[in-house]
C-alpha cells in the first residue's frame, strides 16, 4: 500500500507516513529484507567501530543495562548488542517494521514496541540509544523527545553532521532528509534545545568520503 502526502509540499507530513514511505520506496537503499535502514546500519566500516564502542561501554558498567533503543530500524546493528544487556527494548514508529522485527529477531531479553517517541509515553531503562534518528526530525519533535529522556542515566546519540564548523539545529520537516543539506547538524546542547548534562564523551566518529560529513556517536549523562 503506497502512501501519498495529503498535505501540500510546504506542510509537514505525519512522521509515521514519511517513514513508511522510506521503506516502501526503498529511499535508503535495498537489502535482502523488505526493510533496509540504509548504509549507516550496514556498512561494516561504520557499524563495527560503533558496536565495539557500545559493547565496551556496556561491559564497563557495574551491571548489564536495561537499554531502550528509540528508532531501532531494521535492527541489523542492535541485534549484536542484545546479549550484552539485561533487557533490550526496541522501539520504532512504523508498525509493519515492528511486526517484521518481532518475527525475525527473538530473544528472551528482547521486546519490540511500536511508538511515536515524540508523542507517546516511553519505556524506562538505564540507557537510551538514538542512532541516526533525531537527525531526521523537526526541532519541535526533537525537543519533545529530549524532554522525555532526562530520567535515563545514559543517552547514546549518533548523528550525521557536517565536518568542521557548522550552524547547529537548523529546523527541518521530519522525513528522509537531514540537516546536512543546510550545512547544519544536531547539537542537543545548543539552542533551541540546551539539554542539561553533567557529562559528555565522544565514543566514535566516522568520516565519510567525498565531503559527506561525519557520523559521530556521543555519550551523554543527563543532570
Amino acid at each position: 500500500m503506497k502512501h501519498t502526502n495529503p498535505y501540500n509540499k510546504k506542510s509537514p507530513w505525519p512522521t509515521v507516513d514519511a517513514m513508511r514511505q522510506i521503506y516502501e520506496m526503498k529511499l535508503w537503499g535495498a537489502g535482502e529484507s523488505q526493510f533496509y535502514s540504509g548504509e549507516g546500519s550496514h556498512n561494516p566500516s561504520i557499524v563495527m567501530p560503533y558496536l565495539q564502542a557500545i559493547i565496551s561501554l556496556f561491559k564497563s558498567l557495574e551491571n548489564p543495562p536495561v537499554v531502550c533503543d528509540f528508532g531501532c530500524g531494521d535492527f541489523n546493528v542492535a541485534k549484536r548488542l542484545v546479549q550484552h544487556t539485561k533487557k533490550y527494548i526496541a522501539v520504532d514508529i512504523v508498525p509493519e517494521l515492528i511486526d517484521h522485527n518481532k518475527q525475525a529477531f527473538q530473544n528472551e531479553k528482547l521486546a519490540f514496541y511500536c511508538l511515536d517517541i515524540s508523542k507517546d509515553d516511553l519505556p524506562t531503562g538505564d540507557c537510551a540509544i538514538l542512532r541516526q534518528v533525531l537527525q531526521h526530525l523537526s526541532n519541535a519533535e526533537v525537543k519533545a523527545i529530549l524532554n522525555k529522556l532526562t530520567h535515563f542515566k545514559y543517552i547514546i546519540l549518533t548523528e550525521h553532521i557536517p565536518t568542521g564548523d557548522f550552524t547547529p539545529n537548523k529546523d527541518i520537516i521530519s522525513g528522509q532528509g537531514i540537516r546536512l543539506k543546510k550545512q547544519s547538524g544536531l547539537d542537543i546542547l545548543a539552542p533551541p534545545f540546551e539539554f542539561n548534562v553533567k557529562g559528555k564523551k565522544e565514543l566514535v566518529a566516522h568520516h565519510l568520503e567525498n565531503g559527506k560529513g561525519m557520523i559521530v556517536t556521543t555519550l551523554y549523562e543527563p543532570l
